[in-house]
């Protein structure tokens, strides 16, 4: 193929490609129950103020490091070194571990709406029952990823597709139904106060939910060089994924204070609003259950593949540009299916940890899984620091050290203001968001979940430091002793 053919990516194709990959229904429930219709406006300074810089930072990385195959490892080796590309590799897996911690109580909420169309069997377990069970689920699936099953994440990305669509219509049909069915909106009192922020503490320990939904962008980075005039086209591309987004949050959570009394939210409603939505939506139109079947059945083999395509991909690209210096090879090894078990292994064991030990302080199942999931607010947007970090490094660099088609912003200095500046607003809502939300401060349980939030990420990333001291000290004797890369015991 010719490099003309292969560069046929419109700036549209990129927006609504990126849009896919970084937006979702969960985004917009979510925030809403952390914020109320007051979230419209949080939405539009984080879009504006954030978001956009952010993507078109991705798109200039993207652009002057073309043959990157490792994305943010690749721009930090470049820019800062081999043992910080590391650092940034190793912080880009770890952070799915509490992903993966939560993926299986995912999967159990959206098939028990599909068979009984009620969230109250999860929400009323036994946390420490429903959590061995979620291991269990996440060991089968780990055995199924190691057998390298892939028809079930194809299944998966179709299913995630059927997501996408019902979550576009959710906000379609709730925003016209006023007129259609007559419906009033639950949220009655709206004015001009309503939609304004308070900014005090609370405010701040929220706003990481908001980062982490927009986070991403830099998985698009490759296929900047696709396209046919990056330097005009990728703008286009972000200004169009950007507008994509902001219509979709804002519209999304108003029509989630049509559906539910935005000052009088349901405890539960990260956990189950999406199906309480659904549920609502098919009695407004006279169908029943039928929306709610269709989102939860779709939602079910979405999740299934979002955690078997998490167990492997961000492992994957841990060790496919591995240094010997810093990973140990035992981790490289292989089955005869071609997946790292070693490293299958390492991620049971901490994610195994992350599930269990919360179960043991955390008393019911609603308030563990909002803590496993605004622990991923913390955790996830750490690896968007490396974006920042490389960006920083690239403006600092001296003139002529790089070259690329597309640059975000021509004055250097300018771009590494900017680029200071998402660091450090990433630094600050990792910071706030450590602190619990929606539990009763400085009891036993805040006390439990802070320590949980603070420990960790330190002990996440603390790992990384381990792991080069075991390679130097197991690396050089696997190689003299002449070890192969292929297990096929497991």
């Amino acid at each position: 193929m010719s490099d003309n053919q292969s560069k046929n990516m419109t700036w549209r194709n990129l927006a609504l490609m990126c849009f896919a990959i970084v937006w979702g229904f969960g985004n917009v429930v979510n925030n809403f129950a952390n914020q109320g219709l007051q979230v419209i406006v949080s939405w539009i300074l984080i879009i504006g103020m954030y978001f956009i810089p952010y993507a078109l930072m991705v798109g200039e990385l993207g652009a002057t490091f073309r043959e990157g195959k490792g994305g943010v490892s690749s721009w930090i080796g470049t820019t800062m070194g081999r043992r910080l590309a590391y650092l940034a590799g190793w912080t880009y897996w770890v952070v799915h571990v509490p992903y993966l911690a939560q993926k299986p109580q995912g999967v159990m909420i959206a098939l028990s709406w599909a068979l009984f169309q009620d969230g109250s069997i999860i929400k009323n377990i036994d946390p420490l029952t429903l959590q061995t069970i979620s291991l269990l689920v996440f060991i089968c699936f780990v055995w199924i990823a190691s057998r390298g099953i892939t028809s079930l994440k194809r299944i998966g990305t179709l299913a995630g597709s059927s997501v996408f669509i019902m979550s576009l219509l959710y906000i379609l049909l709730m925003v016209t139904a006023p007129a259609i069915t007559g419906i009033k909106p639950a949220t009655t009192n709206m004015s001009f106060k309503t939609f304004i922020p308070t900014f005090d503490f609370a405010y701040f320990t929220t706003i990481s939910m908001l980062v982490f939904a927009v986070g991403g962008s830099e998985k698009i980075a490759p296929y900047i060089n696709n396209m046919k005039n990056p330097s005009k086209g990728f703008p286009k591309g972000m200004i169009a994924l950007a507008v994509m987004v902001a219509i979709s949050a804002l519209l999304g959570s108003y029509a989630m204070g049509m559906m539910f009394d935005a000052n009088n939210l349901a405890s539960d409603l990260k956990m189950n609003g999406q199906y309480y939505a659904f549920k609502k939506l098919g009695e407004y139109y006279g169908l029943g259950n039928v929306f709610l079947i269709l989102y939860a059945l779709s939602n079910t083999t979405a999740q299934i593949s979002a955690l078997m395509i998490s167990i492997d991909a961000p492992l994957k690209v841990l060790i496919a540009d591995a240094d010997s210096k810093y990973i140990p090879k035992a981790l490289t090894k292989t089955n005869k299916y071609g997946a790292p078990i070693n490293g299958y292994k390492l991620v049971t064991v901490l994610v195994g940890i992350l599930i269990i030990i919360p179960a043991l302080g955390i008393g019911d199942m609603n308030s563990l899984y909002n803590w496993l999931l605004d622990l991923n607010s913390v955790v996830m947007p750490m690896r968007y620091l490396w974006v920042f970090l490389a960006y920083m490094a690239l403006r600092k660099a001296a003139a002529g050290t790089y070259s690329s088609e597309y640059k975000f912003v021509k004055n250097s200095k300018l771009g590494f203001g900017i680029g200071l500046w998402c660091f450090v607003f990433t630094a600050f809502v990792c910071i706030m968001g450590i602190f619990p939300k929606g539990v009763e401060t400085y009891t036993s349980q805040w006390y439990f979940q802070i320590t949980l939030n603070i420990l960790t990420p330190f002990i996440l990333i603390g790992l990384g430091l381990i792991l080069p001291i075991i390679a130097k000290k197991t690396n050089g004797k696997n190689e003299l002793n002449g070890s192969q890369d292929v297990d096929t015991i497991a």
